[in-house]
């Protein structure tokens, strides 16, 4: 293909002939634009397929913690760079009826929990899988995020592909399931979907890849080596807790945030639980292996630094199972032996599987790829950047357990208790949750339910409605074990009270009494103030445990609500409209 006149020499130009003839159209477009902007990846170019003009796209996202709708802002911008009339609608927004309107479809959706769809986006999920309509026009891919921690990995976007599906829609590309780290896989995904969708319009040159933005300061991708300014122990001699108060500067970070918002930490694993692994495997820690993440590393640096080397999940074990000969893992990941599965995981880590299936011991190579990448760890703001100018605030309780003979610790809440200390750094970044937010408008009476540190973001709203001014009301129900030991925050509570920014506080310590007392109970107590706080336009925020409490209090409301002479059905319709309106917003995990 070179002619002889070329400036190579006569291998340069053979070896070039080679690589050329065996690229495709797409891959010598892209090399052409590389090479002609001096070599810079962002300005490389190739020929993609578009839409035809003004074919509409609609990017239609459910999120719990924010993942999902920052993607879906991301799918539209590539779409629109395709020619597409893109636009991205919230679960909570859309009816599933007008599915059979839109056209071309992208879904983008996490699972919350097990298995369960995000709070906003229920209501949307559970009239969908209950209908029967007719989507035979609807042209649509499912981007499912998820976390392989969890049994029911990617449930809801499994269970909307299907749906679709299963209504008549046409899937243009294969669901794509991503576990935590969804970058890669995520980008792959919607390149595919938008070639699959783009061909009736030609092609046009464009962006080849979809990447993640490049970072133009501190964020998810480049985290913000916060300095601990301060970490006070709540828990009073006594307690059977452990819960903290921490205080990070922001200084030169450039991040913001607003009430209601998490801050991700990015821990490191505790050097015990990485010896208990390298033992397990037979290794010393010292042997060499290559990361993707991280480059090559000694082995006990990256199970520390990189690897998720606790969690166990279905997916871990399969990847066991394909470097072991263990006849009972094999057993164990068999289809009808879910149940037993679901016992085993129960209390295990992935030090367990490892001595319970091999035995002999693991090579390092072998022992990093049964590993995920340490994800961050979410936690609810608990200060008002108002009050704290630079600073945030966390309230963390120190996870502490023991199970199967072994005791047990949650990696980042023990990684700040125990392994950094007033003036150490920690990477953070802040991440907004748009579904919870103080009300607008400032004159809104709120009310908090928040035990234990789910009391958290609610230290956040009071000190942002004092320092606002704000003149609505504020109700807050609280509650922990022991009044002595385990009451968070007192003295600032004691003194809103006093200056009239806190309206209301009712507290319930389970353990002060023979009869164990929690927040439903209060809110029970208390049903008909509430009732009234609602007809006079409260907000109702729920933050704390999502396996119990939150279940226990929305029982609780829903029981209120009928207290005001509303039929079982009346009051559900009654609290799904106060969502709707987000006017009952929850945070919980």
């Amino acid at each position: 293909m070179l002619p002889e006149h070329a400036p190579f020499s006569p291998d340069q130009r053979l070896a070039l002939d080679a690589l050329v003839t065996s690229l495709d159209d797409v891959q010598r477009a892209w090399l052409s634009g590389y090479l002609a902007t001096g070599g810079t990846p962002s300005a490389a170019a190739s020929t993609v397929p578009t839409a035809a003009a003004g074919a509409k796209l609609t990017v239609l996202y459910g999120t719990e913690s924010g993942n999902s709708e920052t993607l879906a802002d991301r799918s539209v911008k590539e779409a629109r760079k395709r020619g597409f009339q893109a636009s991205m609608v919230n679960m909570a927004d859309l009816d599933p009826a007008r599915l059979a309107t839109l056209g071309n479809l992208l879904v983008i959706v996490s699972t919350w929990g097990d298995g369960e769809p995000p709070e906003t986006a229920a209501t949307f999920y559970h009239e969908l899988m209950g209908s029967e309509l007719d989507l035979s026009k609807l042209s649509y891919s499912v981007c499912a995020l998820g976390d392989t921690s969890y049994e029911k990995f990617c449930e809801t976007g499994r269970s909307i592909d299907a749906k679709l599906a299963a209504l008549g829609a046409n899937r243009v590309t294969e669901r794509q399931d991503c576990d935590v780290d969804y970058e890669e896989a995520y980008g792959g995904w919607l390149k595919s979907s938008l070639d699959a969708i783009g061909p009736a319009g030609g092609t046009a040159t464009t962006a080849m890849a979809v990447s993640a933005p490049a970072s133009a300061g501190f964020g998810k991708s480049n985290p913000f080596p916060a300095e601990i300014n301060d970490k006070v122990l709540l828990s009073g001699t006594g307690s059977a807790k452990e819960n903290l108060h921490i205080e990070f500067s922001l200084a030169g970070s450039g991040m913001d945030y607003e009430p209601g918002d998490t801050l991700a930490v990015l821990a490191v694993n505790a050097p015990d639980v990485v010896e208990s692994v390298l033992k397990a495997a037979k290794l010393t820690g010292t042997e060499e292996i290559d990361t993707k993440i991280s480059g090559r590393k000694p082995l006990a640096d990256a199970l520390r630094d990189d690897f998720d080397i606790t969690a166990l999940s279905r997916n871990v074990l399969k990847k066991l199972a394909a470097i072991t000969t263990s006849g009972d893992l094999e057993a164990l990941l068999a289809d009808d032996a879910k149940e037993k599965l679901h016992a085993y995981l129960v209390g295990r880590e992935i030090v367990d599987a490892i001595e319970d299936f091999a035995p002999g011991g693991l090579s390092a190579d072998a022992l990093a790829c049964i590993f995920r990448k340490l994800p961050p760890r979410l936690y609810s703001i608990a200060s008002s950047p108002l009050a704290h100018p630079g600073e945030v605030h966390l309230t963390v309780a120190a996870v502490r357990y023991e199970t199967w003979g072994r005791k047990r610790k949650g990696v980042c809440s023990t990684y700040l208790a125990d392994l950094v200390k007033a003036g150490d750094k920690v990477r953070v970044f802040t991440q907004p949750n748009k579904n919870f937010r103080l009300p607008a408008n400032p004159d809104t009476p709120v009310i908090m339910i928040g035990p234990g540190t789910g009391v958290a973001p609610f230290r956040a709203f009071v000190e942002h409605r004092a320092a606002t001014g704000a003149k609505g009301r504020n109700w807050l129900i609280m509650g922990d074990q022991h009044y002595l030991f385990d009451f968070s925050y007192q003295l600032e509570w004691q003194e809103h009270l006093k200056n009239g920014v806190l309206t209301r506080l009712d507290v319930a310590f389970s353990r002060d009494q023979p009869e164990k007392i929690y927040v439903q109970q209060r809110m029970l107590q208390h049903g008909a103030e509430i009732w009234k706080w609602l007809e006079d336009g409260a907000h109702f925020y729920v933050c704390g445990d999502a396996s119990r409490m939150a279940h226990d209090v929305h029982e609780a409301l829903l029981s209120i609500v009928q207290s005001a002479g509303k039929t079982h059905s009346q009051a559900e319709a009654y609290l799904e409209d106060l969502k709707k309106s987000k006017r009952y917003q929850r945070d919980v995990y």
